[in-house]
């Protein structure tokens, strides 16, 4: 099963890229909920290259590596990767007059139902949105 999330981030496509690919904003918005953290994250974007985000619960009870391998980057339109446990994944990023829209679709896993698989991908995604558009703001 595929699921597909989107957002819509009023701010430049360069801006966008940057904080979808940038280490230090990566650690800034990547976690599904405010009691939840990413104190790092690596990444070499680039084809065959590899990226793994550490996220944890602030209080330190659970936490867990995100990690993956790149297979294709189109600079400003596309990344696409696979992660450790071979489910593949497309973010889209789509340029408007006043906004970008990002895409991810995602290869579901069986353990967790698609709703709330789709329900913490797009809390992250929107986490994202806010600290760009954040960012523009300050």
């Amino acid at each position: 099963m595929r699921i597909t999330i989107e957002v819509n981030v009023a701010a430049p496509i360069e801006d966008v890229w940057k904080a979808w690919t940038s280490s230090a904003d990566i650690q800034q918005w990547n976690a599904a909920s405010e009691d939840w953290h990413c104190p790092s994250a690596k990444i070499d974007l680039s084809p065959g290259g590899k990226f793994s985000y550490r996220m944890e619960a602030k209080d330190g009870s659970m936490g867990f590596d995100l990690e993956g391998t790149f297979s294709k980057v189109v600079p400003y339109e596309l990344i696409e990767f696979a992660l450790e446990d071979e489910r593949q994944v497309a973010v889209e990023f789509a340029e408007s007059d006043a906004s970008v829209t990002v895409r991810e679709s995602f290869d579901a896993e069986s353990i967790n139902s698609a709703e709330q698989q789709r329900q913490g991908w797009q809390a992250i995604l929107d986490r994202f949105a806010r600290h760009v558009e954040s960012k523009r703001l300050s």
